[in-house]
């Protein structure tokens, strides 16, 4: 259970990173727990929904 937990924790931060949410030589990114790394995670999904206030499809 433990190294499946790491190797989620590794993909979230890759993830992460090719986002361009957090820098690769950020520390505080690999500090982070696995339930705070799938909190940025979903917050950054959710922030860049196509259905947001800011990017929704607007009928002409």
């Amino acid at each position: 259970m433990r190294k499946n937990d790491e190797k989620k924790r590794q993909r979230l931060i890759n993830k992460l990173i090719f986002l361009n949410v957090y820098n690769k030589d950020d520390q505080q990114l690999y500090d982070f727990s696995l339930s705070k790394l799938e909190y940025e995670y979903r917050r950054f999904k959710l922030s860049n929904h196509p259905h947001d206030v800011f990017g929704s499809i607007q009928w002409v």
